[in-house]
């Protein structure tokens, strides 16, 4: 599959979570009758930096969305934070997004660091942490973290390939 198709899929699955959540009960946290509020954070300072071009891609792509009407009328609100590919930073923004800004659901987080710094954390709380941007297979164990999803295959099954 070609990147630009994956990368697609991707953002079609978070508009479907986003949907889907728009038909939750009204106590979802970061969900409203107009607005879903979704978080991540992203490298877009530090020693991968580069990959805050995703994050900024993202927050784009949602702006077009919101410029026309939205997902079954709510408004998509993407809250991207530095967190300059440092898991405690990762933690310190994760919890700000989760506790303060009370979006529904965390999304695309990049480095297998940072998503391990928040797995638990997420678990625990019930917060959806969404597509993890890791080629670790750990992100794909529902048993033990039935909230957290990765966002690719893992290093073995790239192995394979």
């Amino acid at each position: 599959m070609g990147s630009a198709r994956f990368r697609i899929a991707w953002l079609a699955s978070a508009i479907i979570a986003a949907s889907t959540l728009a038909a939750a009960a009204a106590d979802t946290p970061g969900v409203s009758a107009s607005e879903i509020k979704i978080g991540q954070t992203m490298p877009y300072s530090g020693p991968a930096s580069a990959y805050g071009t995703i994050g900024r891609a993202q927050l784009a792509y949602f702006k077009m969305i919101n410029e026309q009407g939205g997902v079954n009328g709510h408004k998509i609100t993407l809250i991207s934070l530095d967190d300059g590919y440092a898991p405690p930073k990762t933690v310190e923004q994760t919890r700000k997004l989760v506790e303060e800004e009370k979006v529904a659901f965390i999304w695309q987080s990049v480095g297998t660091a940072a998503n391990t710094a928040i797995e638990k954390y997420l678990n625990d709380r019930k917060i959806p942490q969404l597509f993890a941007g890791s080629f670790a297979s750990k992100f794909n164990d529902p048993k033990h973290f039935p909230w957290t999803m990765g966002a690719f295959g893992s290093y073995y099954s790239e192995g394979l390939a």
